[in-house]
C-alpha cells in the first residue's frame, strides 16, 4: 500500500532539490570568486578615478 500524501511530498521534495541544484550551478560563486571580483572592481575604479580630468565633489552625481 502506498501513502499518496507521502509520495506527493517526496515528488515535490525531489523537484525542489533539482531546482536548487540548478540554481547553485547558475548563481553560486565561492567566497574567493566574490572577493576577487570585488578587488577587480575596486582596482578598475581607482584606475578610472586616477585618470579623471577634474575632482568630483562627494555630493556630485556622475554624468552618464
Amino acid at each position: 500500500m502506498v501513502n499518496l500524501h507521502r509520495a506527493r511530498k517526496a515528488r515535490v521534495r525531489r523537484a525542489a532539490e533539482a531546482k536548487a541544484g540548478e540554481n547553485r550551478l547558475r548563481f553560486g560563486r565561492t567566497k574567493a570568486e566574490r572577493e576577487q571580483q570585488a578587488d577587480e572592481f575596486d582596482r578598475q575604479k581607482r584606475h578610472l578615478e586616477g585618470h579623471a580630468l577634474t575632482e568630483r565633489d562627494e555630493h556630485e552625481k556622475p554624468r552618464g
